[in-house]
């Protein structure tokens, strides 16, 4: 890893009709990966993107593409996101019966595995998985939307997480996602989180893409 911490902005929150422009911009601006939220209807209440818009980011970044599926059986698309060009797919513990199996085709299709869990998850039912992740995304809000207000109740799992990675997975990362911004990502990055996802306090700051990022980084070491 080439930070201590690494940005990761959700094109949920972009303009889709200057999507290529405001990659760039992200990009131009030091950001470190690009995060895909994919989202079905039925695991969370809204639809999202799916492997064509993955494939049109590839098209516009050399960056890491990073998956988040939403879905139910996301085992059923794998195959699809990382031919579009996913760099980290990461699924959630709510839906996937044969984690196993799931984790380890994610890295037989050459991506890193990544593992997530709803904000009322308990850490012990993602605990057996952890010694075979890359990343744990530790969801800050319920998933669905862009835009919700942070969970502090939420940062004491982010501590539990990186304790039992310490001693069992260390060179896994710890990503956040949820209402990432100026007020919370010092937080986040105190109990030991390492990718942080934001959106609105990016694409939709009030001085711009760039100062978005920037302001997010002022607030790090």
């Amino acid at each position: 890893m080439k930070k201590p911490y690494l940005i990761s902005p959700s094109i949920l929150s972009a303009d889709f009709t200057q999507l290529g422009n405001q990659i760039k911009q992200a990009e131009e601006a030091g950001v470190d990966w690009f995060h895909v939220d994919v989202m079905d209807g039925h695991f969370v209440p809204n639809i999202s993107m799916g492997p064509v818009i993955v494939e049109a980011c590839k098209r516009v970044t050399d960056l890491p593409l990073d998956i988040h599926l939403m879905i139910e059986k996301p085992e059923v698309y794998l195959e699809d996101f990382a031919n579009a060009g996913a760099d980290v797919l990461t699924v959630h513990i709510e839906t996937c019966p044969e984690m196993d199996f799931t984790l380890q085709t994610i890295r037989d299709l050459g991506c890193k595995a990544g593992i997530t869990l709803k904000p009322a998850t308990g850490v012990d039912k993602i605990k057996p998985y952890l010694k075979d992740v890359d990343l744990v995304l530790v969801m800050t809000v319920n998933p669905g939307f862009s835009g919700q207000s942070f969970m502090p109740e939420v940062l004491p799992k982010i501590g539990q997480i990186r304790k039992i990675l310490d001693e069992i997975n260390p060179d896994a990362l710890i990503e956040v996602d949820g209402g990432i911004n100026e007020k919370t990502i010092r937080q986040t990055f105190d109990q030991g989180a390492e990718i942080f996802v934001a959106a609105s306090a990016i694409f939709n700051h009030p001085h711009g893409i760039q100062r978005g990022i920037q302001s997010l980084r002022d607030l790090l070491p």
